[in-house]
């Protein structure tokens, strides 16, 4: 079995239109939608793209998901800082019911055997939530409580935007990166293939067309998303050092 991952999508659906024109090259039987879907600028279109696929598809819910269904269910989303609370809110805005009732069903996880991998555990962030942090940096003696209780042999997780493959304890650990929202140049939509091995994949697109297109619709953060995220990601030096105080500890 061949398995795309596609993580942290956000909205995009440019970028997730072109990952999927490779993804259909690349003859896979199963994708697997790892989480952040939502939010975005065009939350409609991913969702109608996504669930018109023609290739088998699990979805697992990311920590935007989650947040996405808690605003729509009228609950608490003071996890999320205020200054983005109103992307949450206007994203929440746009879905049909059906998008609605979708987004409410997806898991936390999705286990399955890969072929040449074993078993493979997907999920957003950790094993243990959708919100905790670490990258390729992070200490190993933090990581392996994390991983310990784990069966399979493989895990996939995104979350932090930045594709690496690394191996705790004797797990191998994988990040799939961010389709829509990358934190480390160059620009991007990346992605995993699985099996018979692990391969990191990054799909180009228009950019400009995509900045153009996300600037015209009335998404409280596309400016930001556009500039700093579609036309110019950072250098991952400075998305790890993003990161320091948030990882693991």
């Amino acid at each position: 079995m061949r398995v795309a991952a596609l993580y942290d999508i956000h909205g995009n659906v440019f970028a997730l239109e072109a990952a999927l024109r490779e993804v259909r090259e690349a003859h896979v039987e199963l994708i697997v939608v790892g989480g952040d879907v939502l939010p975005g600028p065009m939350p409609r279109e991913t969702l109608a793209c996504l669930m018109a696929l023609d290739i088998p598809v699990r979805f697992i819910h990311g920590n935007g998901d989650r947040v996405v269904r808690a605003q729509l269910a009228g609950g608490d989303i003071s996890e999320v800082p205020e200054g983005f609370r109103e992307a949450i809110r206007w994203t929440a805005e746009q879905l049909d019911d059906t998008q609605r009732q979708l987004l409410s069903s997806w898991p936390p996880s999705y286990q399955v055997e890969i072929s040449g991998l074993g078993e493979v555990l997907f999920c957003h962030a950790t094993p243990r939530n959708d919100t905790e942090c670490f990258t390729r940096v992070t200490a190993e003696h933090r990581l392996v409580p994390v991983f310990a209780a784990i069966t399979a042999a493989v895990v996939v997780c995104g979350h932090t935007h930045m594709q690496f493959d690394r191996t705790v304890g004797t797990k191998r650990i994988v990040n799939a990166g961010s389709i829509g929202m990358p934190f480390a140049a160059p620009p991007g939509a990346y992605w995993l293939l699985l099996g018979p091995d692990v391969e990191m994949r990054r799909t180009s697109y228009d950019f400009a067309m995509a900045a153009e297109r996300i600037r015209a619709t009335a998404y409280p953060q596309a400016e930001a998303l556009t500039v700093r995220y579609i036309l110019n990601p950072p250098e991952e030096a400075e998305s790890l050092q993003m990161f320091v105080g948030a990882e693991l500890t």
